[in-house]
């Protein structure tokens, strides 16, 4: 594995900034850097041995030059605050339902009062009460994924301390409750202000969280008083009618589970506040299977699930920030960080001014996606699986992610927990978007924004300018984001996309635009973003298409209420939209040939200069072939309209490297590989749609890839300029 450079990272305050906006940049960086703004025309990795190409141009800014480094760290781990005040207690009660994940070997904070007692799991993982230099377990280490009643006081009037641990469920020779009592917290009654936590126990002098929980909390409360111990479960019925105990808390981790906001039911209005976007919508100790989302049973999904690598804004200071000019032309866009021989590219994007485009054309760049992918830690033996061949040397992002856990995963990456990583944030550093960032499952070609470099690249060699905007503009404003164009451009792989996106699109069509699907496997999974955070997008991967993760049962559903998966299995599969959807993936390539439809006159000008007789994209910066990596296919019964020409396939030219996808395969049976499969295959297809539009779709991760072959003058690139000229002079000329 390379070894790291010195280290040097950052972050933009957005990824998509308009001319007259404001973007600034959080830099962590142990000795003195060089910043500039460039803007990035060509980029992209190189398989085929040609040399690298990444054109960055300083675009002269004012913050250009010298910057003092500092280290900031980042501050993993979920939890919940809430202002809390106790003028005057002699004792303290604490509860919460408790499910653990993970037995870390160290505290695991529940419920920690500033400068009072906590509620927690010891390194053996038994409930605990700590009071000062007092510490009380239970001895009994709680069972992994059940649910537990976990009750403490301290009474500072007789000194008494008492823990109780109750498991739901019961089990032959396995005791459900563990109880532990002591002496000797002694001490003036309790007077106590500042934020109560659950889910840690506090942070250090840097912010850094200390004592994260993993699991699952539900129904943390507090009240003023000490109940007997025989007395602790009926605390958990209704809080404010506990016998000789004044409430002062009771926080629902289940209403509103949209929001980072925690309302406390108590009514003394301590509301909480969620750090680092635990997840929420999750199924609490009344779930039996009878509901299977909030919006049925609300007391079923009263928890949230903390972990402690979850990570959704690394809160780092600002070091610069630049002021876009009112002329910086629509593109991709970097601050390009120097420090010895350590370079690093923070990548945003300009977008035109609102409701003034620059060019006919715009490039929707799929952020979302990128996202998703963000920071990924590659499983190298997953990596062989897919390719068939050994991992060679990685690249020096990879080399950081495996040593920076800290820096937050990606949506196909597990919690230490083994959750799946359901929420990714922009706010924290994402090494991912280097412009030549090599992907090792693509055979060391490009893959997300490398991958769509490549398309960068072409439009700037052939004098093609286009706008550029991001999913969550169009996730924000909707289709008249896209007003005033007449084609939209996708990148390699638009797979992550919201309801509000897919809108979006279909609306656009249904005006006359046109789309140019220059991908594959897109439209794929549910997507939503969370509605007070922005910069955070969540995932439910359900049970079924072909995923990293599996959904746990009953928490398929968003916290915004959608129903999570593929768009697929909600009447909405890619087929639909473009023609083409998901069908196969795997560490193989492969190059097209034309089938009849490319010979009919209506589609001519798509073929225009090119020898239909011959293979179609056997050349590429991805694994040597236009058709691979995730390839999609037409399917009348999924939505592929009538009147859809399919111009080319790779049909029966690929290996049994590549595989059908699961959900296009109810049964396990054999003879779903490349070899045999008449399912494995990228078609490109091209149809009109009723307003007078046309949507060209390539169905192929690896299409862009093969743009720059022989100095750009190939099939792949040929057919990509003709339906691009085509779709703008049409549109032209109705515009006249």
């Amino acid at each position: 594995m390379a070894e790291p450079a010195q280290e040097i990272l950052g972050y933009p305050s957005v990824w998509s900034v308009t001319p007259g906006g404001t973007v600034a940049f959080h830099v962590s960086c142990a000795s003195s850097y060089h910043a500039e703004i460039v803007r990035i025309t060509r980029g992209g990795p190189r398989t085929d041995g040609t040399p690298d190409v990444l054109d960055c141009l300083p675009v002269g800014a004012d913050l250009d030059g010298e910057y003092a480094g500092r280290v900031q760290p980042t501050r993993p781990g979920s939890a919940m605050t809430a202002p809390i005040a106790v003028t005057t207690a002699a004792a303290l009660t604490l509860q919460c339902w408790v499910y653990p994940t993970l037995s870390t070997g160290q505290d695991q904070g529940v419920v920690a009062l500033p400068g009072g007692p906590a509620l927690l799991l010891d390194a053996t993982g038994a409930a605990t009460v700590r009071c000062g230099d007092l510490v009380v377990s239970t001895g009994a280490p709680l069972l992994l994924h059940h649910w537990h009643l976990l009750t403490a006081s301290v009474d500072r009037s007789s000194g008494t301390v008492a823990v109780v641990c109750r498991r739901l469920r019961t089990y032959a020779g396995v005791d459900d409750v563990a109880r532990a009592t002591a002496e000797g917290a002694t001490g003036p009654a309790w007077q106590i202000k500042g934020d109560l936590l659950v889910g840690r126990l506090g942070v250090d002098t840097s912010g850094r969280a200390v004592g994260s929980f993993n699991g699952k909390l539900e129904a943390p409360r507090l009240w003023a008083g000490a109940a007997a111990v025989d007395e602790f479960d009926s605390l958990s019925g209704d809080p404010a009618s506990a016998g000789g105990l004044t409430l002062i808390g009771s926080w629902d981790l289940g209403r509103d589970p949209d929001s980072a906001r925690v309302v406390d039911a108590s009514g003394h209005e301590a509301h909480g506040r969620l750090v680092n976007a635990p997840l929420r919508a999750v199924t609490g100790h009344l779930w039996d299977g009878t509901a299977m989302s909030p919006a049925e049973e609300p007391s079923h999904y009263a928890a949230a699930h903390f972990h402690d690598d979850d990570l959704a804004d690394c809160g780092w200071e600002v070091d610069f920030s630049w002021q876009v000019p009112a002329d910086t032309p629509s593109g991709v866009y970097a601050a390009r960080l120097r420090s010895g021989t350590a370079e690093r590219h923070v990548l945003f994007f300009v977008l035109p001014a609102p409701g003034r485009p620059t060019s006919d054309t715009v490039l929707l760049v799929p952020t979302y996606t990128y996202l998703a992918y963000s920071n990924y830690r590659l499983d190298l033996n997953r990596a062989v699986e897919l390719t068939g061949r050994p991992v060679g040397e990685l690249h020096e992002v990879d080399a950081i992610l495996t040593e920076r856990g800290d820096l937050g995963l990606s949506l196909y990456n597990r919690h230490r927990d083994g959750s799946g990583t359901a929420h990714v944030s922009r706010l924290r550093p994402v090494l991912s978007m280097e412009p030549s960032y090599p992907w090792s499952l693509s055979g060391g070609g490009g893959w997300c924004l490398s991958a769509d470099l490549y398309l960068v690249d072409w439009l700037t060699v052939a004098g093609i300018d286009v706008d550029v905007v991001t999913d969550e503009d169009l996730h924000r404003e909707g289709a008249d984001l896209l007003n005033g164009y007449s084609t939209v451009l996708t990148g390699s792989h638009p797979e992550y996309v919201t309801e509000q996106m897919l809108d979006a699109l279909s609306g656009y069509l249904d005006d006359g635009g046109s789309l140019m699907y220059l991908g594959g496997n897109g439209f794929y999974w549910v997507t939503t973003v969370l509605s007070d955070r922005p910069d955070v997008i969540e995932l439910r991967r359900g049970l079924a298409g072909t995923r990293a993760w599996s959904s746990e049962p009953g928490e398929e559903h968003h916290t915004n209420g959608e129903r999570g998966g593929l768009w697929r299995h909600r009447g909405r599969a890619p087929q639909r939209l473009v023609g083409v959807g998901f069908t196969a993936q795997g560490g193989d390539s492969a190059s097209y040939r034309f089938e009849p439809d490319a010979q009919d006159p209506r589609v001519g000008f798509v073929v225009a200069g090119v020898d239909i007789e011959a293979p179609l994209g056997d050349y590429g910066q991805n694994m040597s072939g236009a058709a691979g990596a995730e390839i999609d296919r037409t399917d009348v019964s999924l939505g592929t309209p009538p009147g859809t020409f399919v111009l080319a396939t790779s049909r029966g030219r690929h290996s049994d490297m590549m595989q059908r996808a699961i959900e296009e395969v109810p049964a396990m049976k054999p003879g779903q590989g490349g070899s045999e499969s008449a399912e494995v295959r990228s078609d490109v297809v091209y149809f009109e749609t009723a307003a007078g539009g046309g949507v060209f779709s390539t169905g192929s991760v690896n299409w862009i890839a093969s743009l720059s072959h022989q100095d750009y003058d190939n099939g792949v690139a040929r057919i990509t300029r003709n339906v691009l000229d085509d779709f703008r002079q049409r549109a032209a000329g109705e515009a006249l």
